[in-house]
């Protein structure tokens, strides 16, 4: 998969069909692939997505608002444009979680999730089953494809949670699993949307194999053969000639 230029952030959670959702896109009609990034705040939701739209890691971001990040790639010869939606930082109370309206709309919208936990907040962890959950449950009849990243797998002396424990979690969930340093390593966070925008874009081709078998059971029909019909013709017409001479 290959970035081109031209990045562009809407700061609204856009409605599915809305112009907001379809800006930057150009007029090339190329599919679109939609990813949400979700997780607690200070996982690194935000340095993880600049990160994989721009390969720069920047340690300091202002408060996530929720922005859209639209990209042209490339994935398997294909041209797509690719929308990753930054969302703000799920809160923990007492009574559970807080699931906004705005992360709900969002959640919706995609086509695939990232569920960021860091290793250096077991809380965050601890979120991944209920996120997983909630995923699904606004996806009903469909399951979304999903991919667990446990961030900043450089901050061992931090270290709270074993990425094993991710890796086991993930495998149980159904989801791919990987252990990145957004600030270190720029190819496992690529690999993490890779394979989500892999999945995403074969979900979306029309599967023609099973109609070209179906079609290919059934025989065509023969057409006419003109010279066995314009010999029959005058086998006839000289056999009438035949009668009417006799007579």
């Amino acid at each position: 998969m290959r970035l081109i230029q031209n990045m562009c952030t809407i700061a609204e959670y856009p409605a599915p069909g809305s112009a907001a959702a379809d800006y930057c896109l150009g007029a090339a009609g190329r599919r679109l692939v939609k990813i949400a990034v979700v997780g607690a705040s200070g996982v690194g939701k935000t340095a993880l997505v600049v990160r994989f739209l721009t390969k720069r890691f920047i340690g300091d971001y202002e408060r996530n608002a929720g922005n859209l990040y639209t990209r042209q790639v490339q994935i398997e010869g294909e041209s797509l444009a690719i929308q990753v939606q930054d969302t703000p930082g799920i809160q923990v109370h007492e009574n559970g979680l807080s699931w906004t309206e705005q992360l709900n709309r969002c959640i919706r919208w995609a086509d695939a999730v990232v569920i960021v936990f860091s290793i250096t907040d077991h809380k965050s962890y601890e979120l991944i089953g209920q996120l997983h959950q909630h995923v699904q449950q606004l996806h009903p009849g469909a399951r979304l494809p999903v991919v667990v990243v446990a961030n900043k797998a450089d901050l061992l002396h931090l270290k709270q949670v074993d990425p094993q424990l991710g890796l086991q979690l993930a495998g149980m969930l159904g989801c791919s699993f990987y252990e990145v340093s957004v600030s270190e390593n720029y190819n496992d966070v690529y690999n993490a949307f890779h394979v989500l925008c892999k999945e995403v874009s074969h979900r979306q081709q029309p599967s023609s194999m099973p109609e070209k078998r179906r079609t290919s059971l059934i025989p065509r029909p023969k057409s006419p053969n003109m010279q066995d019909l314009k010999r029959r013709f005058k086998q006839a017409l000289s056999a009438k000639v035949r009668t009417v001479t006799s007579v």
